[in-house]
């Protein structure tokens, strides 16, 4: 059994649909995604390290400075996926590849703070015109299929956030410049790929927008109370996963200093196998399991990996003991979103749908802010009680039958 052939997320799998296995098109997508995966992970880890290094900016100016590649796609996601549906989604992710070149081209030959902040900010810009567009090239590609080749695409950020930070952590040994380097030529390589390709991908995209009988309005996507809904799910998935890289972290720190580094890059070493891992019973469970047992398993297990992380003075076992559920929870709820968006979003407007929810990301800038205060003000258990609710809110926004069928 291929993963995408169960790993619908509800009942009855994906039995009879088309596989797309054999689609040159959707390989050439999903190896687009581990490239884009390659690129981000071997740059954004090593980046607060570059910019200290060359500043005396604070930790929270540099903060603000990094999150900003975060902030610009989460309030302009919007108009990219517009823009995609308006000039063609092919033609803006080549066009943001270009800038992600040049931009990794300038921040590898300049050292001027003022220009290196705002190629960062650039970085964000050439994101909102590549990500909501591949998105929906990837959802027309595979119109016929029941949206699970999202949780492939989640595959390829896992296989980046292993292989991308050893590549950035050499490169950053030999000079910290040098973390620019292999993004700018995995994207590249990647931009080369899609010009190769760009006539056949226009043709999907016609096709699919023939189908329209009208133009589809962007301020549809504003007026679906079922894209909101998914959206606000966005935001609590994203807000609870930013938990693990900016407050655990500390926590850790607190309870076993010096050797806090070791243990938390282990920790990400065993989210990113079994990230992998999982991939594969997991498909094989939602053939077997409702799209709301799923959801709940899924939001449970971010539940328990909190209480888990909280037991952390009684043994460093708990950790690890709780990064499994939090890869399950992972695996199980991250792509729920955009595959909910490829069943319901229509043909002409699937830029403007996943645009809109790439609003998502303000979670990731939501999360340290309200973590970081609820651990400052009540201390750690009280902390990862409070995270743990927010297993709740997951479950009652993604748990609905109708969410997870065509439209």
């Amino acid at each position: 059994m291929s993963i995408v052939a169960g790993a619908g997320g509800g009942a009855g799998g994906s039995s009879g649909r088309r596989p797309w296995s054999g689609d040159e098109t959707t390989r050439l997508l999903f190896a687009g995604s581990l490239l884009d995966s390659l690129a981000l992970f071997s740059t954004m880890p090593f980046l607060t390290l570059y910019l200290s290094g060359i500043s005396t900016m604070s930790t929270v100016a540099i903060g603000v400075v990094v999150g900003s590649a975060s902030l610009v796609p989460a309030f302009g996601g919007l108009a990219g996926g517009v823009l995609g549906d308006r000039v063609g989604a092919t033609s803006l992710v080549q066009a943001g590849l270009v800038v992600h070149v040049i931009v990794y081209a300038l921040l590898a030959v300049t050292r001027e703070l003022p220009l290196v902040i705002a190629l960062v900010v650039a970085l964000g810009v050439a994101r909102l015109l590549t990500e909501p567009s591949t998105k929906k090239i990837l959802s027309q590609a595979t119109r016929d299929s029941d949206g699970s080749v999202f949780r492939l695409r989640y595959l390829t950020w896992c296989v980046g956030a292993i292989v991308g930070p050893a590549v950035g952590a050499a490169a950053y040994a030999v000079a910290d410049w040098m973390i620019f380097v292999p993004p700018g030529i995995v994207l590249l390589v990647y931009l080369v790929l899609l010009r190769r390709h760009a006539p056949r991908l226009r043709l999907i995209e016609a096709r699919s927008s023939a189908e329209e009988a009208e133009p589809v309005p962007w301020s549809q996507a504003f007026a679906d109370r079922v894209l909101l809904r998914v959206v606000l799910a966005g935001v609590v998935l994203y807000f609870v996963l930013k938990q693990l890289d900016s407050i655990l972290p500390l926590v850790i720190k607190a309870e076993r200093g010096e050797s806090a580094v070791v243990v938390y890059s282990a920790l990400l070493a065993v989210n990113a196998v079994l990230g992998i891992a999982l991939q594969v019973p997991v498909a094989q469970l939602a053939e077997r399991l409702s799209a709301s047992a799923m959801v709940l398993l899924g939001s449970g297990a971010f539940a328990a990996a909190f209480l888990l992380f909280g037991a952390l003075r009684s043994g460093t076992g708990f950790l690890f003991a709780g990064i499994v559920a939090w890869t399950l929870a992972e695996v199980i709820l991250l792509p729920l979103p955009d595959m909910i968006i490829h069943n319901r979003s229509p043909n002409g407007g699937k830029g403007a749908y996943y645009g809109l929810a790439e609003f998502r990301y303000a979670g990731f800038c939501l999360g340290p802010v309200v973590g970081g205060g609820i651990l400052g003000a009540a201390g750690p258990w009280p902390y990862f009680i409070v995270m743990a609710l927010f297993g709740l809110p997951c479950w009652a926004l993604l748990r609905a039958p109708h969410l997870h069928g065509p439209g």
